[in-house]
């Protein structure tokens, strides 16, 4: 009989691995890339910047050799193309996540990717760098195609946020528009062992491909309680209708235990730094869904501090998200999958240094069934 060790629902806390990449500090509200605080980041650098910081481990030298480097490897192999209108018509809009992690591993198969365990650090290097460029070509391809319209071919001339959107509308954005989405991927690039980083590493630890372990980060931030709020918290928007409407509608669910989309969070005690941020670039947008952003949210914490003693629950990223994604252009459908377009940076940044570890992540867990062994019948 070996020992065991009680640890916390959902492993609150508990430490698994070092690591170099990021970390998050709940209590003061503060979390960090490398050395550099993650909202100082969004607000000075920009997305190639903070992605050569996660990749490389440093901020370049030279801020125009990771664009040069990404540019080309945005554009699909034809084979990878000529699966996407199967792809399209077999997912929905319910989950156009399912429909990533069908296309990530059909690139996967073109690319004949390799396990992490037989590959150079190089090697994984170059996989990740590609697989990084072309998820947000890969989803502005499948989000068109569902529509009956033609993807629209990446340009290399346009920044990674910029190119996004250009991708998705058929239009070139404003520098405002291509601004406030690129800070907003920086904001969300990586954020400490959330649950789909977590699950990347895990798959990394047993060696497998890297193609395999973002299909299984994807996986995870699929779920509603993790990526999948930033619609929702736009719905409840939507629902409250006024400003007038606001109260009754909450009460009547707080009351209830019915959680409402956009606050709370697990680490956070304080306010997310990610709200924050997310707050000013709207207000910089302007508009009446702002306004009425500002004046719900008021309403929420209020009636969550009457209502909710001591729970501490805050705004949090996916609130104003929302609010930002919606007036850039950018259709519900697609909000997850923006978080994807920059988290996908984070994971391979995890998956890299998981990979230079050789031990498997095997936890244990607490039986609590009838005793065995029991007489079969």
């Amino acid at each position: 009989m070996t020992d065991t060790v009680t640890v916390p629902r959902g492993l609150a806390g508990v430490v698994v691995t070092d690591t170099t990449i990021g970390h998050v500090r709940g209590l003061e509200g503060f979390y960090h890339y490398r050395q550099y605080s993650a909202i100082d980041l969004a607000g000075r650098r920009t997305l190639e910047d903070v992605w050569a910081l996660l990749i490389d481990g440093a901020l370049p030298p030279d801020p125009a050799a990771l664009p040069a480097e990404v540019a080309p490897l945005r554009h699909l192999p034809d084979a990878v193309a000529a699966a996407l209108p199967a792809i399209a018509a077999a997912s929905s809009a319910v989950d156009p996540m399912g429909g990533l992690r069908a296309a990530l591993a059909v690139a996967g198969l073109a690319a004949g990717a390799r396990p992490l365990y037989d590959t150079s650090a190089a090697e994984r290097r170059a996989q990740a760098m590609r697989l990084c460029a072309m998820t947000p070509t890969l989803l502005a391809a499948l989000y068109r195609l569902r529509l009956g319209l033609e993807p629209v071919a990446p340009r290399d001339d346009l920044p990674h946020a910029a190119n996004y959107l250009y991708m998705i509308t058929g239009r070139e954005p404003s520098d405002v528009h291509a601004r406030a989405i690129e800070q907003y991927l920086i904001a969300t690039v990586d954020h400490g062992f959330n649950a789909s980083t977590f699950t990347a590493r895990v798959i990394a630890s047993t060696g497998a491909d890297l193609y395999a372990c973002i299909g299984g980060a994807l996986g995870a931030l699929s779920g509603p309680l993790h990526g999948g709020a930033p619609s929702r918290a736009l719905d409840t928007l939507d629902a409250i209708g006024s400003v007038d409407r606001a109260d009754d509608w909450l009460r009547v669910r707080i009351l209830s235990g019915e959680r409402i989309m956009g606050f709370g969070h697990p680490i956070y005690r304080t306010e997310d730094p990610r709200s924050r941020l997310l707050r000013g670039i709207a207000r910089q947008l302007g508009g009446d869904l702002v306004d009425f952003a500002v004046s719900v949210e008021a309403r929420v914490l209020a009636l969550l501090a009457e209502l909710k003693p001591g729970r501490e629950l805050h705004t949090n990223v996916e609130y104003y998200a929302g609010v930002v994604m919606e007036l850039c252009g950018l259709p519900r459908e697609m909000f997850t999958p923006t978080f994807a377009v920059s988290r996908v940076i984070g994971w391979c940044a995890n998956v890299l240094e998981q990979a230079e570890d050789s031990k498997i992540i095997r936890p244990d867990s607490r039986y609590v069934g009838q005793v065995p062994p029991q007489p079969v019948p």
